[in-house]
């Protein structure tokens, strides 16, 4: 007989596996945070901007390839490139002062630019962005991979990456919208 009894091992056996459970979350959590605090908006995104109390300053729109938006009282901004965060910061400073005392703007992200697939998977196209969309899920929205298809042969090309350089890749790669992804064959 040792120290613990059969319940007590139990116990602290379903505590640490709980508390592992709650550091991996929380440091997921952490880097879909940083990751969505980090994206930079391209052209095929769609957001939402709004200005509590001003109707008339609420915009929903998809990003041209221009990267460029018509925003009332400010004209033409050019977005692309900038974050959710910073674009909130250049509407603010837009219209502090001269239209408005201390505007409250939010942006947020209504729907992502898609990502495509292509190669060895039944569906080969382009499909909505999802965050936390892996190559392995990637290829389950595309209905799978087909018979000859290689797990080894995986290659991405990222959407922001204008020398579009193509790079080896895994099942568990984290996607980006835009990115391209090339599933080849196996001879085996």
């Amino acid at each position: 007989m040792g120290i613990f009894t059969s319940f007590q091992q139990r116990a602290l056996r379903a505590a640490f596996v709980f508390l592992v459970g709650m550091i991996v979350t929380s440091a997921y959590a952490q880097d879909a945070t940083r990751a969505a605090g980090d994206y930079q908006l391209g052209s095929g995104d769609k957001i939402l901007i709004s200005v509590y109390g001003e109707e008339d300053l609420t915009l929903e729109t998809i990003l041209s390839d221009s990267g460029v938006i018509n925003y009332p009282f400010l004209g033409e901004l050019k977005v692309v490139g900038l974050t959710l965060s910073g674009l909130e910061s250049l509407i603010v400073r837009g219209l502090k002062g001269d239209y408005l005392i201390n505007p409250n703007v939010h942006v947020s992200m209504l729907e992502y630019r898609p990502f495509f697939i292509n190669g060895e998977v039944e569906k080969p196209g382009g499909y909505p962005f999802q965050p936390g969309l892996t190559i392995s899920k990637a290829a389950a929205l595309a209905q799978g991979f087909t018979e000859r298809a290689s797990e080894n042969k995986i290659f991405i090309i990222r959407g922001d990456d204008a020398s579009q350089t193509k790079v080896k890749a895994e099942l568990n790669t984290l996607l980006r919208p835009g990115d391209i992804v090339t599933i080849e064959q196996s001879f085996f």
